[in-house]
């Protein structure tokens, strides 16, 4: 019988997990640099406590069985998980709160999919206690600081704002309006034409979906709708944001003007359930690599007072990067690790009696203060030249050969 893992789950060997761990180690480091801190939540979840944002399929959880009468389940996400933390461990503290997380989340492979996981790999940040534009700002300039940070090409940012196309939507019949949403939600024209709705209102749900392009012209666009008296403040949000985007360099080193990714307003950008409050906005790859959707994002201002017991709530925004998604996408780049990292020192016991002393010189080498490898060579039978071979092969630039006194012998391979 051939071993293989389930079906939806694979193992990550060391060449890609040095690849991934590129990626993830300089998102990190652009996390830390806008001060942002590190929570580990745990892995696994009750099933309440992932339900209760509402954002979350239950058919997509993979659940545990029941421990202690409660229904248990691997997390698919990290926000419903850091909004409970948030609420329940860290109420004293002062807000905002900058948090960033790097973990694997988990749900169940799409039926007869290919190449779908069970596991994948996530990196995102929340900002929880501020509400307002410079929130918004901050976000978006950090999710393109991480993706400058890539060298990631041809990306495309997408924003759009829940609270606006809810306004948007509310001329429909009330029992209409999930089906009209779903259909914006998916860019599904034929769905719109099924359901049979009035000629007017029929035109409304057409321009809404044709809501899309250059943050002007959209604008533009939404002006000449017939609008709800309560959205002039979202268009005017939005405005402002797109102007603060475009005004900030992405680094020191920047104009303001220079390496601009495509901005892209997209009302027709909403999801299916009522997770977000306000701006959402996703990553986009490049039409070479299919345009796929490479981080996703938003803000929640209600989130947190569900996990409250007085249902007192704190204003939220964050956004997750797929790891899965960068990986693939950079992988043409050539800018990913091809080869895992040799070992600087081979250290070789030349005779039983050496072993120890072997051992205690690889110590010493491994003592210093930047990272230095070290390997013993562990079987004795093997002759020098077919050491120095395998050594040449292995990309191991220096020998040790250890007498039986203990002292070293250096060779430094060419």
């Amino acid at each position: 019988m051939a071993y293989q893992p389930p079906i939806g789950a694979r193992d990550l060997l060391p060449l890609e997990v040095a690849q991934k761990h590129w990626i993830e180690e300089r998102l990190e480091q652009v996390f830390q640099r806008w001060g942002y801190h590190r929570i580990i939540t745990s892995t696994v979840e009750r099933l309440d406590t992932l339900m209760a944002g509402g954002a979350i399929d239950q058919e997509a959880v993979i659940e545990l069985h029941q421990t202690a009468g409660q229904r248990l389940g691997l997390r698919p996400e990290l926000t419903a998980s850091i909004a409970r933390t948030a609420v329940t461990r860290l109420s004293r503290v002062t807000y905002p709160q900058r948090l960033y997380y790097t973990a694997n989340v988990f749900g169940k492979a799409g039926q007869g999919s290919q190449g779908s996981h069970q596991e994948t790999y996530q990196s995102g940040v929340e900002l929880l206690g501020a509400g307002d534009l410079l929130a918004d700002a901050e976000i978006l300039l950090l999710l393109t600081d991480c993706l400058t940070s890539l060298n990631l090409p041809g990306w495309s940012l997408l924003l759009g704002d829940a609270g606006l196309t809810q306004a948007l939507l509310a001329p429909f019949p009330a029992d209409l309006r999930p089906a009209v949403r779903h259909a914006l939600a998916h860019l599904d024209r034929v769905a719109l034409e099924t359901l049979q709705l009035p000629p007017a209102l029929y035109q409304h749900a057409l321009a809404l979906l044709d809501l899309r392009g250059e943050p002007e012209a959209v604008l533009q666009t939404l002006a000449q709708l017939e609008q709800p008296v309560n959205i002039q403040t979202a268009i005017e949000r939005l405005k402002s944001l797109v102007d603060l985007w475009r005004e900030v360099p992405f680094s020191p080193s920047d104009s303001p003007l220079s390496h601009r990714p495509s901005l892209v307003l997209d009302l027709s950008l909403v999801q299916t359930f009522d997770y977000y409050t306000g701006l959402v906005f996703e990553v986009a790859g490049s039409p070479e690599l299919g345009c796929r959707v490479l981080g996703r994002g938003g803000r929640y201002d209600t989130l947190l007072g569900v996990f409250h017991s007085e249902g007192k709530s704190f204003p939220g925004i964050g956004f997750v990067l797929d790891t899965e998604a960068l990986h693939q996408a950079m992988v043409p780049t050539g800018q990913l690790p091809q080869s895992t990292p040799p070992s600087d020192w081979l250290v070789v016991p030349t005779s039983p009696q050496a072993v120890a002393a072997a051992f205690a010189y690889a110590q010493t080498l491994r003592a210093s203060a930047n990272l230095v490898r070290a390997e013993v060579h562990l079987d004795p039978l093997i002759s020098q030249a077919a050491l120095r071979e395998l050594a040449a092969q292995r990309g191991i630039s220096r020998i040790a050969w250890i007498a039986p006194n203990g002292l070293p012998h250096i060779e430094a391979l060419n």
